[in-house]
C-alpha cells in the first residue's frame, strides 16, 4: 500500500509500519512453509540476492523529514519520491525529498500515485510533469513511476472495467512518453493486474516494472513482463519508508538512469501461491490438481475451492495442509510429461509455453509442436533441449 494522500487519516503511519513487519514476517516465514525448513528453498535464495543488490527505498508525505546523508550511510543507492496524486495533491515534501536524495548522492526519480476515478491518464500524466515528474538526462534522476493498485477505500479497480483501465494507464504512458521521451516504469502488483487488467501484456515490451511483492520474491511477475527493473521487498526496513532492490549492478543502475536498460531475468524459483491470487500459475496449479484427481474449475482465480483442493493434496502427501502452494507443495505437485502424454498436465505446460509467447495449442495432447516447443524454451533458459518436463523445466515455466 502506498498509502493515498486524500483516504489515508484513518490509519496512522505506525500502523501501516506494523502491518508492513507483520509482512515481511509472512514473507520469511514461507520459507519455513509445508512445515519443514527448506535449505534449498528458491524464496531463501532471494532473501539472499537482496541483501547483495542494489538497494533503495520510497517515500511520500508519511516520511517527512528523511535524513539522507544517514540514510546514505546506510548503503541506500537510489529513491524513489512521491510527487502527485490525480490532478489535486501535491506532496508537500516533495522538494525535501527528491533536493535531498540527490544532494547525498544517491540516484533518485518521482511518482506519481494513479486515482484512475478522478480524471483520465492524460490528465493526470501531465498534473506529474507539471510538479516535480519530469525526467532528465542528468544520470542522476530516474524516469518517473505509475504506481497504480488497488483502491484501499472502494472499488478494487477504481470502478473502471479491465479495457478502460488499459486504456486509462495507456494514455498516462503514452503522453509522459511523448514529453519526455522516456517510458515510465510502472508500480503494480501481479494479482491486482491480473484482476484490473485482465492480464493485459502490452506494457510490458516498453515500460520498466517496478514490482510489489512483500512475500520474499519477485515472482510472479504481472503478464506481459519477464523481468523487472525494481522490487519492492518490504513496509519497512534499514531505511525510511518503503524497501526496494534494483536488478542490477550500481553501474546499470546509472545506465537506466540515462535511458534504456534490460535487467536480467529473474532466477528460476517456486512461486509462492495462496487463496486471493490470480494468475496463470493459479492456472498451472489448478491443472496440476486436476491431474491428480482433483475435481475443481480451472479460472485462473485461487477462491475457496482451489484452497480446499489444495489442502487435501498435501494431507494425501503428508504435508503441512496449509493451502498454501510452496516450493515443497509444488515439487510434490508436478508431474513429468514427453511426447505422447495427453490429460490436464500437458494442459497446463501448453498453457504456461502459450504465456511465455510460444505458439502453441492448449490441447492436452504432447504431439510434435508441443515438443519442440519445449525444446525452443529450454534452449532460451540454459537447460538440456531433451524435449521433456520434468522439475527444472516446471519451475523455469512457472517462475
Amino acid at each position: 500500500m502506498r498509502y493515498p494522500h486524500a483516504r489515508s487519516g484513518a490509519v496512522s503511519r505506525a500502523g501501516w509500519r506494523v502491518r508492513g513487519a507483520a509482512v515481511l514476517a509472512a514473507g520469511l516465514a514461507a520459507l519455513c512453509i509445508d512445515g519443514v525448513a527448506h535449505a534449498d528453498t528458491t524464496e531463501a535464495t532471494w532473501v539472499a540476492r537482496s541483501a547483495a543488490q542494489v538497494r533503495g527505498l520510497d517515500v511520500s508525505g508519511h516520511n517527512p523529514h528523511v535524513d539522507w546523508k544517514a540514510t546514505a550511510a546506510k548503503g541506500a543507492a537510489f529513491a524513489y519520491v512521491k510527487a502527485t496524486e490525480g490532478v489535486s495533491y501535491t506532496n508537500s515534501y516533495f522538494s525535501q525529498q527528491y533536493n535531498g536524495a540527490a544532494g547525498a548522492g544517491l540516484i533518485r526519480g518521482a511518482y506519481h500515485f494513479a486515482r484512475p476515478d478522478a480524471s483520465g491518464g492524460r490528465a493526470q500524466a501531465d498534473y506529474f510533469l507539471a510538479h516535480g515528474g519530469k525526467w532528465k538526462r542528468d544520470g542522476k534522476t530516474l524516469p518517473g513511476a505509475l504506481d497504480i493498485e488497488a483502491n484501499a477505500h472502494g472499488d478494487t479497480c477504481w470502478g473502471l472495467s479491465r479495457s478502460a483501465m488499459t486504456s486509462w494507464i495507456a494514455a498516462f504512458v503514452n503522453e509522459y512518453h511523448a514529453r519526455t521521451g522516456r517510458h515510465p516504469a510502472i508500480y503494480t502488483a501481479g494479482s491486482w493486474w491480473a484482476t484490473c487488467t485482465g492480464n493485459y501484456r502490452g506494457f510490458g515490451r516498453t515500460d520498466p516494472l517496478w514490482i510489489v511483492n512483500q512475500s520474499g520474491t519477485p515472482t510472479p511477475l504481472p503478464a506481459g513482463w519477464n523481468t523487472y527493473t525494481v522490487w519492492q521487498t518490504a513496509a519497512s526496513g534499514a531505511f525510511p519508508g518503503d524497501q526496494d532492490v534494483f536488478n542490477g549492478s550500481l553501474k546499470d543502475l546509472k545506465t537506466f538512469a540515462l535511458g534504456d536498460y534490460t535487467p536480467p531475468l529473474p532466477a528460476p524459483s517456486w512461486p509462492l501461491m495462496q487463496q486471493g491470487q490470480a494468475g496463470r500459475q493459479v492456472t498451472t496449479v489448478q491443472y496440476l490438481l486436476g491431474a491428480r484427481g482433483a475435481s475443481l474449475t480451472v479460472d485462473g482465480r485461487f477462491g475457496a475451492g482451489t484452497r480446499d483442493a489444495v489442502v487435501s493434496f498435501q494431507r494425501a502427501q503428508g504435508l503441512t495442509p496449509d493451502g498454501v502452494v510452496g516450493p515443497k507443495t509444488w515439487q510434490h505437485l508436478i508431474v513429468t510429461v514427453r511426447h505422447g502424454d495427453t490429460g490436464a498436465a500437458v494442459r497446463a505446460v501448453q498453457d504456461e509455453l502459450k504465456a511465455h509467447g510460444t505458439a502453441v495449442t492448449v490441447d492436452g495432447r504432447f504431439g510434435a509442436g508441443t515438443r519442440d516447443a519445449v525444446i525452443t524454451f529450454q534452449k532460451s533458459r540454459g537447460l538440456p533441449p531433451d524435449g521433456v518436463v520434468g522439475p527444472n523445466t516446471w519451475m523455469n515455466l512457472v517462475s
